[in-house]
């Protein structure tokens, strides 16, 4: 049955769930204030601001579900997020569709061991405490019966472009230049991709039996940032450069520039101890495998190629 779905975000998720759901058939229109999203026939790109949550709601008429895939600006979370997750949410009541939220690991905070769904929440930051709250609404809703809700939370996206970890230090990599991580290179880490968080994202919300609750993105098994960043150079071809960590001090002076660096000492812990995803549940909720790791790499090379090469052009 083709139906209509409405996807908040035209970003690396937002467009990687848009063309799953286009290629099974369906309806989809995507929403963002620039009216980007992936080229398809079954997909129209809407130019709104989605925090009109009356002018979301007359777009998102009719759709089966709405996906929460924006991704305001990182040091702008805490003020960003809640009008514009609230806004989502009340299109979602008024229009009878489900609430499919991609969230990450954040409100769990510092653990010791692997993080599965629902165990204690205790956010180190307000970017944590903002991702909690927002699901904590989504989730009182739900229960109140105004609103069919689910979240999944991914890890560290391994393919996100200068958002990623990894793939942001490829350009530098190919260039034979010194790579410099967050925190320490060698604790253990995992890396999910976009493409498997759009997965379970459109799993999730197509399984009312998996509503009312959190699932984590399937996720391959953990790899260090060396052993990541090594992967990428032996796929390129290439030697691994130096490699070196920056701990909070650095990351302290470099802050006073730029807000984005600044927040990142917050969540400074997710890479100086490990810090691992438990999916078991959704795989055998679901039937999902992670994409294999040597594919996923293969891809960051590729994108990290065409930056070096844009960047030479300009």
């Amino acid at each position: 049955m083709h139906e209509r779905h409405v996807i908040i975000g035209g970003g690396s998720v937002g467009a990687a769930a848009a063309l799953l759901l286009a290629e099974a058939g369906h309806e989809v229109r995507v929403v963002s204030r620039s009216g980007g999203g992936p080229d398809h026939a079954r997909v129209e790109r809407v130019r709104l601001d989605a925090g009109d949550a009356t002018a979301l709601a007359q777009v998102a008429a009719g759709a089966t579900a709405i996906y929460n895939c924006a991704n305001p600006p990182y040091h702008r979370w805490p003020v960003d997020w809640p009008p514009l997750a609230s806004s989502i949410l009340r299109a979602a009541e008024t229009v009878g569709a489900t609430l499919a939220t991609v969230s990450n690991l954040y409100p769990y905070g510092p653990v010791r061991g692997s993080m599965a769904p629902g165990m204690p929440e205790a956010p180190a930051d307000a970017k944590g405490r903002t991702r909690s709250w927002m699901w904590a609404e989504a989730l009182t809703a739900h229960q109140e019966g105004r609103v069919r809700a689910v979240e999944v939370r991914a890890s560290d996206f391994l393919d996100a472009g200068s958002q990623s970890a990894i793939a942001r230090q490829v350009p530098a990599i190919l260039a034979g230049k010194h790579v410099r991580t967050v925190g320490d290179p060698d604790q253990p880490h995992s890396w999910t991709t976009t493409r498997d968080t759009a997965a379970t994202l459109v799993a999730a919300a197509a399984d009312p039996a998996a509503s009312g609750r959190l699932w984590h993105v399937v996720t391959t098994p953990p790899r260090t940032q060396r052993e990541a960043l090594g992967d990428v150079a032996r796929t390129a071809g290439v030697p691994l450069p130096r490699v070196t960590g920056t701990g909070a001090a650095a990351l302290r002076l470099v802050g006073l520039f730029d807000p984005v660096v600044r927040e990142l000492r917050g969540t400074l812990y997710q890479f100086t101890a490990p810090f691992v995803i438990d999916d078991s549940e959704t795989r055998t909720r679901f039937g999902l495998e992670p994409e294999p790791w040597d594919e996923a790499i293969t891809r960051v090379v590729a994108e990290g190629r065409r930056t070096l090469a844009e960047g030479r052009a300009a």
